[in-house]
């Protein structure tokens, strides 16, 4: 073992410290020097003396250094240190009053304040000994801090088993902030007979514990584990306890099972005093080629379906969901890629949703079932596919169920600049496939509905040549839609013909009280041209005192579209899309493959920006635009009406973001013939330092006819903000996730209420208390599951900063509804060895 040791020398004064450390540097400099070359370039040489972990093998190869005011002994023996003893090997110093180290068995022992540092993990005691190569050994009347999670303790003894294992006899653990001050108390404090801790492992196992907070004492634990880091453990977590209006008190025990560092899962029973006992299974894996989750619940009885369903044979409750993904090796097909994607979506019954709101189908009433293969070669891509939804269906508020495919197979093909031109050929075959369900749960005429099966092949082909200059653009552009159909028609929207008497319909005797479908098939063919042109001015300009690069950017934008008839054709996909700034640049005004617009329009437009000439960053944007049609469009979805507008309703827009710390975004889509917005949305928020949050919303939907209550008028609110503020105290910024200090309270919440109802559709409410060490919340959250319905819970997390929480965790609900919500407490890097180095 080649190590540096500092002979005895009784006839001279000892060196200080800093001479002794110079001469050991000066020798060791020298005799590299007389080795080497002194005309060499100087050069860079790795080192283990700065890496954050040491192996076994490279802390046998650290140098021993001892140094102190008075230092005797015999060499290859021991050595005895007086006076400023400190003794070094790699991560771990030790300094003492008086220090002895026996280097045949490589032990030291240390008396009189006694400091040991290990990797930044600090003991301090009056007593010590210990191994430096495998750090066994004991320390006497310990008191102890641990550098991850900066959590501090004191123990009668502390038996060190290796460099990452410690037992500690009655032992304290806290991570409150040691105060100097006479009887000062943690908030919390762990204590317990025996504690040991394996910082490998990142677990602290405590035995016969009790946890003290607020002068409150729990009774003897026998056992209780912690982190002493950020990272996984297997273990008990923290109880979940809640009250929800729906099912009563409700008691969930979560176990998580670290099973590898890819794979994990958690075993969650959970009791439900007005249902009975749900128990969820949720499974996590990652692996080179794939990955995914799955997840199971089940609830064997529940007493509150039989009370709604006295009739019902069976309550048994169960969901399903998963995903996964799976990477292929394309090489050996020929491919540049080839991946495939699995989701699955399935509950036991209709009333799922509204009875269980925080499983993963909260508030989804169409859960997909989806298995895709995807592939690209070149220019080329493409996807294999099967979707068929699960439709939960709620006697107050029905819904149209969403066509299965079974399957969907596409083709596309996109080259850019080909000799100037952009071309694409876009292929899609879909068998379409209803989901069976009772024309009377729908409360509406069947034959209102589209066909209940259907084939549909479809090829969609553009090519453009873009002209493309700094300051301008010009983009002519052709496409075709073409389509081809196999489906079936309802006899009612067939003509009949009569026989002697009697109706028939496709050779069929008609029967008005019957639903029959007969196939049929039809096609369309429909050609577009469209010509998209732009121009880019720009200038210097000064707002408020801050330079600009402002611009002008007029955008002109035709397209045409003849009329091809498509009323007979089924509708399973196309919507009318959404009149914005990303739909009126469009060609086509529906989505989906089933219906194309016929067109004959020019839209005009032009935006403004405000841009940071120093940092490129947008600071304002404003826009406005109009549709002129030129002719009436005459296609529609079934039972819509034409459009014989003229010109469209106005829409104008802007964006600001004049500094980080606010922004502003307002849309209104203004009608120039009643003078009254159709739809108007304003949203701002103020965000000037962490956890400093302030956001609003104003949306306005008018009714879609004069008759019409469709329309909408809601107000949204939510804010993250410390309390404290309102009296003056400030608090401090310490870093992502770390709080803004101790005893301060933050005020949480979103409010979504509805003008036109006039009550509450949605909300969440709360206050966090931020103690340092611990961390108090109480959330209150309302989810509306019907017209008439809605599902309240109150929530409550006591969090012991760096041990464990206790409670429901409210962070979900907050994180899901609050805009840039910042949790109180993140997990962060950890901290070098090298951030508490002695």
């Amino acid at each position: 073992m080649n190590r540096r040791r500092v002979a005895p020398r009784r006839s001279r004064p000892p060196l200080p410290l800093a001479v002794l450390s110079l001469a050991l540097m000066h020798a060791h400099g020298a005799s590299a020097q007389t080795a080497g070359n002194f005309d060499a370039p100087l050069t860079l040489k790795r080192t283990p003396l700065l890496t954050e972990t040491l192996t076994p093998a490279d802390r046998g190869q650290m140098p021993s250094i001892v140094t102190g005011d008075r230092i005797s002994g015999r060499p290859d023996l021991e050595t005895v240190v007086e006076g400023n003893a400190t003794l070094r090997r790699g991560a771990v110093s030790i300094t003492a009053d008086r220090l002895e180290y026996y280097q045949p068995d490589d032990r030291a022992k240390a008396t009189g304040n006694v400091r040991v540092n290990q990797a930044g993990n600090v003991y301090e005691g009056p007593e010590l000994q210990l191994k430096l190569e495998t750090f066994e050994g004991f320390f006497n009347n310990v008191r102890y801090q641990f550098l991850v999670n900066e959590a501090h303790g004191e123990a009668k003894r502390i038996d060190f088993v290796d460099a990452n294992v410690s037992i500690a006899r009655e032992a304290t653990y806290t991570t409150c902030r040691r105060e100097d001050f006479p009887g000062w108390m943690p908030a919390w404090l762990l204590t317990a007979t025996t504690m040991t801790t394996d910082t490998e492992e990142n677990e602290g196992v405590a035995k016969n514990a009790r946890l003290s907070f607020m002068g409150i004492t729990t009774p003897p634990i026998p056992s209780v584990s912690f982190p002493l880091s950020n990272e996984r453990k297997s273990g008990l977590l923290p109880p979940t306890i809640g009250i929800d209006n729906t099912n009563g008190i409700e008691i969930a025990q979560p176990y998580y099972w670290n099973i590898a560092p890819n794979r994990d899962a958690t075993i969650t029973p959970t009791i439900m005093s007005k249902r009975g006992i749900n128990f969820s299974n949720e499974f996590r894996y990652l692996e080179k080629g794939y990955n995914g989750m799955i997840r199971f619940d089940l609830m064997g009885s529940d007493r509150l379906m039989g009370q709604r369903y006295p009739d019902l044979g069976s309550t048994k409750r169960w969901g399903v969901w998963g995903t996964h993904h799976q990477d292929f090796d394309a090489k050996a097909l020929g491919l540049d890629s080839l991946s495939a994607n699995i989701s699955i979506n399935r509950v036991s019954d209709n009333d799922y949703w509204r009875d269980f709101t925080r499983t993963p189908s909260l508030a989804q009433r169409q859960l997909p079932n989806d298995a895709s293969l995807n592939w690209s070669k070149g220019d080329w891509s493409g996807i294999v596919r099967t979707l068929k939804y699960q439709n939960l269906q709620y006697d107050l508020s029905p819904i149209v169920p969403a066509y299965d495919k079974m399957p969907q197979i596409t083709a596309n093909y996109n080259k850019y600049d080909w000799h100037g031109f952009d071309v694409s050929l876009n292929l899609d075959y879909t068998h379409f496939r209803v989901n069976t369900i009772l024309p009377s749960q729908l409360g509406y005429d069947a034959t209102q509905q589209s066909q209940p099966d259907g084939d549909r092949a479809m090829a969609v082909a553009s090519i453009s040549r873009p002209f493309i200059t700094p300051s301008s653009f010009v983009i002519p552009k052709l496409m075709l839609n073409a389509a081809s159909y196999n489906y079936y028609l309802p006899q009612s929207s067939i003509p009949t013909v009569t026989v002697n008497g009697t109706q028939y319909v496709n050779g069929q005797v008609y029967n008005p009280s019957s639903l029959y479908f007969f196939p049929t098939s039809s096609n369309r063919a429909v050609p577009t041209f469209s010509l998209d042109s732009g121009l880019t001015f720009e200038r210097d300009a000064n707002y408020f005192g801050r330079a600009f690069r402002q611009t002008l950017e007029p955008r002109a934008y035709y397209v045409y579209t003849p009329y091809r008839n498509q009323s007979m054709l089924p509708n399973y996909d196309s919507a009318a899309n959404d009149f914005s700034f990303a739909t009126i640049y469009t060609e086509n005004a529906f989505s989906g493959g089933d219906r194309v617009s016929d067109t004959n329009a020019l839209t005009l437009g032009v935006t403004s920006r405000l841009i940071d000439p120093a940092t490129g960053v947008e600071a304002a944007r404003f826009g406005i635009a109009q549709r002129l049609r030129f002719s009436d469009q005459k296609v529609t979805l079934p039972g819509g009406t034409p459009v014989t507008d003229r010109a469209s309703d106005l829409l104008v827009g802007a964006q600001i973001n004049w500094t980080p710390k606010w922004s502003l975004d307002t849309l209104v889509q203004y009608n120039p013939d009643t003078r009254k917005s159709e739809r108007s949305a304003i949203s701002a928020r103020y965000n000037p330092e962490p956890y400093h949050n302030l956001s609003a919303a104003f949306r306005y939907q008018a009714p879609s006819t004069p008759t019409a209550t469709d329309g909408s008028k809601s107000i949204d609110v939510g804010w993250q903000w410390p309390i404290n503020d309102l009296w003056g105290d400030k608090g401090k910024n310490l870093g992502p996730g770390k709080g803004q200090g101790g005893g301060r309270w933050y005020a949480v919440g979103r409010l979504n209420y509805s003008l036109q109802d006039k009550k509450l559709t949605d909300g969440v409410l709360g206050f966090e208390y931020d103690g340092c060490c611990w961390i108090g919340r109480v959330v209150l959250q309302r989810i509306t599951t019907g017209q008439v319905t809605a599902n309240t819970r109150i929530m409550f997390q006591l969090e012991f900063v760096g041990f464990s929480s206790i409670g429901s965790s409210p962070m979900q609900a907050l994180r899901q509804n609050i805009q840039r919500y910042e949790p109180l407490r993140q997990p962060g890097e950890a901290p070098s060895r090298f951030t508490n180095y002695d």
